[in-house]
């Protein structure tokens, strides 16, 4: 089962969810190792991501989706966030081109692009402790994925369960980039919020496509209106 642009507008509605559900956590993450706005900035980002999806034509596909998160959030999210996140999508969206559906190549293929975006914004490699933490276990997890022949929806299901534990294992780390980078040692065991956030947004894209999945098997599933009788119409057939 392909995905397409009902996956991307669902991981969307998604992301958005699961970032206003946790804007406190992420705030109080933020606070522990940096300025604090991570939660609120993303929240907001997000928050006006939703309200131009109504924006999108009816013949829009996948990148079309991925490029007005990706214009929206630099252009409305502060600090760093804005910028990483918005230029991941940005490059999500020129892996995909015009394509109207995503194979699991095609899907590894915009997950690795919008990694390689954050890095080439952010300079970052793994053991910084920043969201590239989470991003390249999420891209090498959907890769090992493709080659064990999982559909779509296990390729996203193993990238963001990888990203998970790349969040977790930011946690005994010592930044080496952005601010946290100034506290040294005091970093240590606390979790980078980028990469927690990154996480959430990896899980969302994994939970919409089951969503979009399960939708498309019910409707497959509904059973076709039944067929008059036979000699039964809507006439009469006196003369």
């Amino acid at each position: 089962m392909s995905l397409g642009i009902d996956w991307v507008t669902e991981w969307i509605r998604e992301s958005a969810r699961v970032i206003s559900d946790n804007r406190v956590e992420l705030i109080t993450l933020d606070r522990e190792i940096g300025d604090g706005d991570h939660g609120e900035n993303l929240d907001r980002g997000f928050s006006a991501v939703i309200q131009k999806l109504a924006d999108l034509p009816g013949d829009a596909v996948p990148g079309d989706a991925l490029k007005l998160v990706a214009t929206t959030l630099i252009s409305t999210v502060g600090g760093a966030s804005g910028p990483l996140v918005g230029t991941a999508y940005l490059k999500a969206a020129g892996a995909v081109g015009k394509a109207e559906t995503l194979d699991g190549a095609a899907i590894v293929a915009l997950l690795t692009a919008a990694r390689d975006g954050v890095v080439l914004r952010g300079k970052a490699e793994v053991g910084d402790k920043t969201m590239i933490d989470a991003w390249t276990p999420a891209v090498d997890a959907a890769a090992q994925a493709l080659a064990d022949g999982a559909d779509e929806a296990g390729i996203l299901a193993a990238a963001a369960d990888a990203a998970e534990q790349g969040a977790k294992s930011t946690e005994p780390l010592v930044a080496r980039k952005g601010r946290a980078s100034y506290l040294g040692e005091r970093a240590i065991g606390h979790r980078d919020p980028g990469s927690q956030s990154s996480a959430l947004i990896l899980r969302a894209a994994s939970d919409a496509a089951v969503e979009v999945g399960s939708d498309a098997r019910s409707a497959n599933s509904a059973p076709a209106d039944s067929a008059p009788a036979d000699g039964a119409s809507g006439t009469s057939g006196a003369s």
